[in-house]
């Protein structure tokens, strides 16, 4: 059994009803979740809009391989109405990241663990810290809670 962090946002539509339905599909489609942060309200990141998102982080245990999993969470944005026409960030109903697959470092192109940017992103760092604060990042070698430490300038 695999542990796996899973970053969830929405800018798009009923954002709280598109969360809480692709959690359902997570516990139905990938495994037991463990826990869950809240969700937050943060800016676009990388683009314009006006449409702001809520994000949260979930724990997962699964036996997906992390290609499975890849494949299992592109099938759950696509059966919710996501749209992946062009490449660039753009507004979404809901967006599905795999953040961290137990320790493993995998970059195959299309399929980046850990996420090569959750480092940056404070919509992924807070989330993250509220519900694993010491798990260390394998590349960087640090923990979510000296990350988000970093980013925020403490």
């Amino acid at each position: 059994m695999a542990t796996v962090y899973i970053g969830i946002g929405s800018n798009l539509g009923d954002r709280h009803i598109f969360i809480e339905d692709s959690l359902l599909r997570l516990e139905r489609d990938v495994g037991n979740i463990v826990t869950r942060s809240t969700v937050i309200e943060t800016e676009p990141w990388g683009f314009d809009s006006a449409d702001s998102f809520l994000n949260m982080v979930t724990k997962v245990e699964t036996l997906l391989s992390p290609r499975g999993l890849l494949e299992c969470l592109l099938k759950i944005e696509s059966d919710m109405g996501r749209i992946r026409s062009e490449p660039g960030y753009r507004s979404r109903v809901i967006d599905l990241d795999i953040l961290f697959y137990d320790d493993l470092i995998i970059d195959s192109g299309d399929l980046a663990i850990p996420h090569p940017l959750l480092h940056r992103r404070l919509f992924v760092l807070q989330p993250m810290s509220e519900i694993a604060p010491d798990l260390v990042h394998p590349v960087l070698n640090k923990s979510i809670s000296e990350l988000l430490c970093e980013l925020e300038g403490c």
